[in-house]
């Protein structure tokens, strides 16, 4: 520090101009000074004493940090120093925990592995959700500070763009995510909490019609998809169950003209014995495998079979509209309604 220290002022500091070298102005207040560097960049620092050692703090950068605020933070440092506590080992410290801090990517990935993965069969579902809209804009930020306003106004964007489920099923997402994080201490409090849903969601029953049902049967041999999803599209419409149900059935669940759907394998996690009427057990028997009623025609480079995927039936489905009539229906729109003859 030189001898000719001055009282710093914000029109002071602006007229102060960069040199070939790093300098530093000392204001009147003992320690508190201004570094400028060769690049014109002007930050706040502290020198003081601390068990008998020279020590020196940056507080920030000019005019990020304000005079006043500059000031403050020499106030609490030597308040810290009266206290016995050295303010910049402190101010480092908690430099290091913030960087270090997970980020809301790193919350959201652990959230999926450890709760929702052993828990919940949709967790790719919930992956694909969080991956549309929350990672893309917090993905990098440190989950702590995200704020209830970043919620609301994430959630708003959704909803603007015409998706109120979307928006419903992404803050439903985002409550479990933070409480996650309150009780794995990774966070202090849950910024989603308080939130009502955006969306007013209607429940949606679409029901097919006796002729759209001969329709699609009979449009089901016209399609260009293989024997084994044709026969469980059918078996979605006979027996009225889910189409990951049906995609996964094996013949092991099945005893005569009964079957029992283990917990495992339920969207409620509990089992289900389900009747088969007579064109059902026809259906059961046209379908190839041994194990699995419908194999994947891929292999994972094992012996060992897998069944095809669920949404096998959904794309069959989508690149044949044409032999299924014009009105748009889904695969979970067959099971509202059970018909054994056509």
């Amino acid at each position: 520090m030189g001898s000719t220290n001055i009282r710093l002022t914000d029109a002071r500091i602006r007229a102060l101009r960069a040199k070939a070298n790093r300098y530093e102005v000392w204001d009147t207040e003992p320690g508190f000074g201004l570094r400028i560097a060769p690049s014109g960049r002007k930050s706040f620092v502290y020198v003081y004493r601390f068990d008998g050692k020279p020590r020196r703090m940056t507080i920030g950068a000019y005019p990020r940090v304000s005079l006043a605020d500059a000031r403050e933070s020499v106030g609490q440092a030597i308040k810290k120093l009266g206290q016995g506590v050295d303010p910049g080992a402190e101010k480092i410290a908690a430099t290091r925990v913030r960087r270090n801090a997970e980020t809301f990517s790193d919350l959201a990935h652990e959230w999926i592995e450890h709760h929702t993965k052993p828990k919940l069969k949709t967790w790719q579902e919930a992956k694909r959700q969080l991956e549309a809209d929350a990672i893309p804009a917090w993905g990098r930020r440190k989950a702590k500070e995200i704020t209830r306003r970043d919620v609301i106004a994430l959630v708003d964007g959704i909803m603007d763009r015409g998706s109120p489920i979307m928006a419903n099923r992404t803050l439903g997402l985002l409550k479990q995510i933070f409480k996650f994080g309150v009780q794995r201490d990774i966070l202090d409090a849950s910024p989603a909490v308080a939130i009502d849903k955006p969306g007013k969601e209607i429940r949606r029953d679409r029901v097919l019609s006796e002729d759209e049902i001969r329709t699609f049967w009979h449009g089901l041999d016209k399609a260009a998809i293989s024997s084994d999803v044709r026969t469980a599209l059918r078996l979605c419409l006979v027996t009225g169950q889910r189409r990951g149900e049906i995609a996964g059935l094996r013949r092991g669940e099945l005893n005569d003209d009964l079957w029992t759907l283990p917990a495992e394998r339920s969207k409620n996690g509990k089992a289900h014995r389900i009747p088969l009427t007579t064109l059902a057990l026809e259906l059961v028997n046209q379908a190839s495998g041994d194990d699995y009623l419908f194999p994947s025609p891929r292999h994972n480079g094992s012996d060992q079979q897998r069944p095809i995927r669920p949404w096998a039936l959904t794309n069959a489905l989508n690149k044949n509209r044409n032999h299924f009539g014009p009105d748009r229906f889904k695969v979970h729109d067959l099971r509202l309604l059970i018909c054994t003859e056509y």
